[in-house]
């Protein structure tokens, strides 16, 4: 009522005032509006005139103003609570993704990203879902819809790569992996990742060159020193690749120059031997392996020894070394252990059972041996039925292969090899059962005269 009031006694205050102008001013004026279109009024209706239009004009602009702003704060409201929707549907879908609940999860990140198709991390939970679901295919799908709403987005990319190399694409992984690359070129992760594909595609040299950008990004870490030692092991494996392809001489250079870093790595030692072979100088092969055998105790060596010996037609030298490195270490049952095969070999079958059994006294139990000692037997002329069954039972051949098994992972085979293909570990392949061996000792260390084992058997029965 007092605003009603007010704005009653001003119109009439307003009123007198161009009542009382009018009254000093009688005249009237002509404006011109248009070429053809005029006015002509007292100059008080004017001024009256034109103050209304004024205020009619402002309050029209209020009014727009007041309604834009209206459905601006609707707008904001509803995306608001759009978001807050989005927001729960997406946690909850994390959640049930978590916990194992695929269908759920897949039907709460799925509203989510029908009403917002612009959150790059609804996408990523939605590509984890279909991965779990088995259905890769749509998990990329997605994940590239992901990168083109953010290009540069680190978990989008890594994700997207991982996927591929899930999905045995590997090569497209390694395209994702290089544009991480582009964008941040010291990218720790984004290098060991395209470097571990590089290796598991046997592409050594790219490996190794990648490594070498790890070595700079990482220097001053904890973890510099262990890179620097895959730097070795995959300069191993790029010299190892050149001798396969016959570059014996380059490859013996590099292979010596590891070795002066490591001379505890085995396999630097074993392939330079091979390099010394493919060159023909089988004296400074031989004398490699000798001194890794001594310096590293690995039966690899010893393996490597005996084929070149007998390819060369010349067992009396390795007899010699065997005879005179048992003497020396009577308690290395590793050497007793390959001599006897050796002697099997050379048909030497006395010899080979003094040894065999000297390995046996120690209390060691493995397959391996008694396949020695079946096979020595038979040649003997004994225990034909039992010679047959460990013949079908551990597959004897005619080079008596023992085998070796990985130290870290178990991973067994019938060849030596430098790296296994299971864990990717350098040197850790084995005599199998070497650690029944390491850790036994022989009851009596003495020679067997001839005849003395028959005897012994002749009164047991």
């Amino acid at each position: 009522m007092i605003a009603l009031a007010l704005i009653f006694a001003v119109l009439i205050g307003f009123m007198i005032v161009i009542l009382y102008f009018w009254g000093l001013n009688p005249d009237q004026v002509t404006v011109a509006l248009t070429s053809d279109w005029s006015l002509t009024q007292p100059i008080p209706i004017i001024i009256f005139g034109a103050i209304l239009f004024g205020l009619v004009v402002g309050f029209i602009f209020h009014l727009i103003s007041i309604s834009t702003h209206g459905i601006s704060h609707w707008r904001v409201t509803r995306k608001d609570r759009r978001g807050k929707e989005v927001i729960s549907s997406y946690r909850e879908g994390v959640a049930r993704l978590l916990s194992g609940d695929l269908k759920k999860a897949h039907a709460l990140l799925q509203r989510a990203l029908d009403r917002d198709p612009g959150r790059i991390e609804t996408y990523l939970a939605m590509a984890s879902v279909y991965e779990q679901e088995g259905d890769v295919a749509q998990a990329i799908t997605l994940l590239h819809k992901a990168k083109e709403i953010e290009p540069s987005s680190m978990e989008v990319l890594f994700k997207l790569a991982a996927t591929y190399e899930a999905a045995s694409r590997e090569s497209e992984s390694a395209k994702i992996y290089e544009e991480i690359l582009a964008i941040e070129g010291a990218n720790r992760k984004a290098l060991r990742s395209l470097r571990d594909l590089k290796m598991s595609q046997g592409h050594w040299q790219d490996a190794l060159d990648l490594q070498k950008r790890v070595i700079k990004a990482v220097q001053g870490s904890k973890r510099h020193e262990e890179e620097k030692r895959k730097l070795l092991y995959l300069r191993y494996e790029v010299a190892q690749q050149a001798l396969a392809s016959g570059v014996s001489d380059q490859v013996r250079s590099e292979l010596e120059s590891i070795l002066r870093e490591d001379a505890q790595f085995a396999p630097s030692r074993v392939s330079l031997g091979d390099a010394y072979v493919q060159l023909g100088r089988s004296e400074d092969a031989a004398r490699v392996w000798k001194e890794g055998y001594q310096t590293l105790n690995k039966c690899v060596f010893l393996s490597r020894l005996e084929d070149l010996y007998i390819k060369e037609e010349d067992p009396s030298t390795l007899l010699s070394f065997y005879r005179s490195a048992i003497t020396e270490k009577p308690a290395d049952l590793m050497l007793r252990l390959f001599f006897g095969r050796l002697c099997l070999r050379l048909e030497m079958v006395d010899e080979a059972l003094e040894h065999l059994y000297a390995v046996e006294s120690s209390g060691v139990e493995f397959p391996q041996l008694h396949s020695l000692l079946a096979e020595a037997h038979r040649r003997r002329k004994r225990y034909d039925n039992a010679i047959g069954e460990y013949q079908k039972a551990l597959g004897i051949n005619a080079h008596l292969h023992l085998g070796f098994v990985c130290d870290k992972c178990g991973e067994d085979s019938e060849q030596w090899m430098s790296r296994c293909p299971s864990c990717g570990s350098w040197g850790t392949f084995t005599l199998a059962n070497r650690s029944l061996i390491e850790g036994a000792k022989p009851l009596e260390i003495r020679e067997i005269h001839h005849g003395e084992r028959e005897e012994w058997l002749e009164e047991e029965e």
